[in-house]
């Protein structure tokens, strides 16, 4: 079995995102980045299925600028194989990155695709679906389990109810949930085995994808500070600013 698990950088979970003086977008420059932290749970799950046995290779790829390749880079030390760069420069929507992946996938002939369930940065939960539909193959979104049988997988999926189990044919298209496992750290030694490993690079244009977003990015504006909250004396006085004030009752 071969799996193909994408991967995108994205402004560190721990950053403050601050946006730019001239509303265009967020800052970016001297800004802490990183793998998608689903994405960095979609690697360690196609690397426990290679241990068990059940894998013989896993090829990480990204899509995106030059520095998006030190995602590859660390899946690579984490244990993937060998690594794939699509170079885009600029900002690129689900819709271009999921046509960039069906070239990639009908090229290497994987088994299964790995994704984060979503984006930290865009929020989008569009691409793992597309690619889906592009490729004509089953998924299972949002999982947070995943048990690999000879040709099916078996697959606990995070829905608004609950969990829902679902059995899907091979090949297929899995987005990762943050319940799925742990991620390792990747140990110095293999972050410098990593530095060894190829890393193939594409130009998205050699693959005849139009990169070109469709949606115009008008504004970007920061949340209205929260107002302070009031204290009231009695269930009476709530009662009456619930229904009287903020009229939701």
């Amino acid at each position: 079995m071969k799996i193909l698990v994408a991967v995108k950088r994205v402004i560190d979970y721990n950053v403050q995102v601050r946006v730019k003086e001239d509303n265009s977008g967020v800052v970016t420059d001297n800004v802490k980045m990183s793998t998608n932290p689903p994405d960095d749970n979609a690697v360690e799950e196609a690397v426990k299925i290679k241990e068990s046995g059940k894998a013989k290779e896993i090829v990480a790829i990204t899509v995106g600028e030059e520095k998006a390749q030190e995602t590859v880079r660390k899946a690579l030390a984490v244990g993937a194989d060998r690594g794939i760069h699509v170079k885009v420069d600029g900002m690129i929507e689900p819709l271009a990155v999921s046509k960039i992946l069906q070239k990639i996938v009908d090229k290497e002939k994987p088994d299964l695709v790995f994704m984060g369930k979503q984006a930290i940065d865009d929020d989008c939960n569009q691409t793992g679906q597309m690619l889906a539909a592009l490729l004509n193959w089953p998924q299972a979104t949002f999982a947070s389990k995943i048990e690999v049988k000879d040709k099916t997988l078996e697959v606990t999926r995070e829905v608004d109810e609950g969990l829902e189990t679902i059995e899907v044919n091979v090949p297929a298209i899995i987005t990762c949930d943050l319940r799925l496992n742990e991620p390792r750290y990747a140990s110095l030694p293999n972050i410098m085995k990593a530095k060894k490993k190829p890393i193939e690079q594409i130009n998205a244009a050699d693959l005849g994808i139009d990169t070109k977003p469709r949606i115009d990015q008008i504004k970007v504006e920061e949340p209205p500070k929260r107002k302070a909250g009031i204290k009231v004396a009695n269930v009476e006085e709530l009662v009456q600013k619930l229904k009287n004030e903020a009229k939701v009752i």
